[in-house]
């Protein structure tokens, strides 16, 4: 009996140990509560600054924070430099020459250093960097999950597959997105981040040159300056009315047919989609609502927890 009892004690305490241990593996909203407690105004501070330096970094930013977590989830991988003997992300496709950013994530780590030597990570960084852009061009806030740790490894081939590119189809979209775990509301809602930031000119040249669910007068003013050859990096405004707001015009310009990627038009072109993007561009408070959720559910993707990875003292290479 005194056997039983010692077993069933023991299969208890391994039971609560294991249950402590996941629990503590997973991500808070007070994580730097008393290991960094001006961790969340360090980088607030940071991103108001770098945005008022130059407003289209904030729109920056938030990509980074996706091209990050659609890449082996969100660990910093995508900050990574390139070494002799390393490769990393920066220079797949859907980041060469189009991401951006890294620097003030350099500026906000100095000075989260300077305050809490080897505490904050960058993959953390890049998620409250995400929340507090959103949040200075007016759009809805959220609580940040935090504690994820940073990778130390990338990998190029991965950001080149399973990020979708600008001219995927809706079926391809919900693949990518289904294949993180996030739901078709979850990518409707997420692509509105695209009410600001810019794109250049050959991430869309297709749609305006070869697509028929494209305003003939929006695609005519696009071609203007977007030929069909050449200047690659002329810039146009994902939301052509007010590019530096957060607000629910994205979804309106897609039911005029004036997305300025093929993958934005596709979420409205008679599919499944169509519903979503009409309920957003109805109603801005169910869109913030979505958004918000979705970012949350995003910065949740397959993050390093516990032991695993590290903290980074320098987001641009492994301690």
């Amino acid at each position: 009996m005194a056997a039983t009892s010692y077993y069933f004690l023991l299969l208890i305490l391994t039971f609560v140990t294991a249950t402590l241990d996941q629990a503590n593996s997973q991500l808070s909203t007070n994580y730097y509560k008393s290991t960094c407690p001006k961790a969340l105004s360090i980088v607030r501070a940071g991103i108001i600054a770098a945005i008022k330096n130059e407003t289209r970094v904030g729109a920056s930013l938030l990509r980074l924070h996706f091209h990050d977590c659609f890449v082996n989830g969100c660990d910093g991988s995508v900050l990574l430099d390139d070494t002799a003997n390393f490769i990393g992300e920066k220079t797949a496709v859907p980041n060469n020459n189009s991401a951006r950013g890294f620097n003030v994530v350099d500026q906000i780590k100095a000075n989260l250093e300077k305050a809490c030597p080897r505490v904050v990570s960058c993959a953390d960084i890049l998620a409250i960097a995400a929340r507090d852009s959103v949040v200075v061009f007016g759009g809805p806030s959220w609580k940040v999950r935090l504690g994820r740790r940073d990778s130390t490894t990338a990998s190029r081939a991965a950001a080149n597959t399973s990020i979708p590119p600008p001219t995927s189809n809706l079926s391809a979209l919900i693949s990518s997105f289904s294949a993180q775990g996030l739901s078709l509301k979850n990518m409707v809602a997420l692509a509105g981040g695209h009410t600001v930031g810019k794109a250049r000119c050959t991430s869309f040249r297709g749609h305006i040159y070869n697509d028929s669910n494209i305003d003939t007068s929006f695609a005519r003013s696009l071609q203007q300056r977007c030929p069909r050859r050449g200047n690659d990096n002329v810039l146009a405004n994902l939301d052509r009315q007010t590019p530096t707001c957060f607000d629910n015009l994205y979804y309106k310009n897609l039911l005029n047919k004036k997305g300025l990627l093929h993958s934005d038009q596709q979420l409205f072109n008679g599919n499944s989609a169509d519903f979503l993007v009409k309920r957003y561009a109805a109603s801005i408070s169910v869109f913030f609502k979505d958004f918000a959720r979705g970012m949350i559910k995003m910065g949740n993707i397959k993050p390093l927890t516990g032991s695993a990875g590290q903290i980074r003292i320098n987001c641009r290479k492994i301690n």
